[in-house]
């Protein structure tokens, strides 16, 4: 093999592990496929952008991984072994393509394109966009404190406020007033979190542990542990 075709220095990915590689993908493709529906929806170039862009990353993670597969075998069985992983990360790489393909249709005008939306509607799960307003209680608070998904059942893949667009944001981001919500979930899901964003109900925030309720557990715990290493021993 040659210099240049053993130079992996353009891969982005290639230190991660195979593992990381494949949750990498899976990642990826679940939030490319929800911004591909969301840019036809709100007739989106920036989702449309930012689906390329992740369509390229997604040609990176495939090639780190075929990187990674290649670099790993050494006999027949270990290419017969390896080869599954192979399988699943074109399976992921072809989805992001197909992702790609779906913004296409944002260059057909809009009279062109009518079915789309009432496509989208008869799905399961419905993208939405909802604004935080001023009064919401979810104000100032990070998507990981808020447990929106839990909660709702509405999973937040992409999130504008006067910095821009995020997308796929972290557990860590904060959620503002103002900020705009382009979200994934049951039409019931995001009726409820319409409810909490405008400010019409009060966010249900989970019961703070109780120290001695938490020790008593852990006491039980514990116990219960002790009597089994018992029961084994016996």
């Amino acid at each position: 093999m040659s210099d240049d075709e053993n130079d992996v220095s353009g891969l982005n990915h290639v230190d991660m592990s195979v593992r990381e590689l494949l949750t990498e993908m899976k990642d990826t493709s679940e939030v490319i496929t929800d911004l591909a529906y969301a840019s036809l929806m709100y007739n989106s170039q920036p989702m449309a952008d930012k689906v390329r862009g992740l369509e390229k990353d997604m040609d990176d993670l495939k090639y780190s991984i075929r990187y990674k597969v290649l670099m790993s075998c050494r006999t027949r069985e270990d290419a017969r072994q390896l080869s599954g992983l192979l399988e699943v990360a074109s399976a992921a790489d072809r989805i992001s393509d197909a992702a790609s393909e779906i913004v296409g249709l944002l260059n057909l005008p809009a009279e062109r394109r009518p079915f789309i939306s009432e496509m989208l509607s008869e799905s399961g799960e419905k993208i939405r966009i909802l604004r935080v307003k001023p009064q919401s209680d979810m104000i100032g608070n990070t998507i990981k404190k808020l447990a929106v998904e839990a909660s709702t059942g509405c999973k937040i893949i992409a999130l504008r406020n006067r910095h821009g667009w995020t997308y796929d944001p972290d557990d860590e981001q904060k959620i503002h007033a103002a900020d705009d919500l382009i979200v994934r979930g049951t039409d019931e899901g995001a009726d409820r979190l319409s409810q909490f964003t405008e400010g019409q109900e009060k966010w249900e925030f989970p019961d703070p542990i109780d120290e001695e309720d938490a020790e008593e557990d852990a006491d039980d715990e514990e116990s219960i542990e002790q009597e089994l290493r018992g029961d084994e021993e016996e």
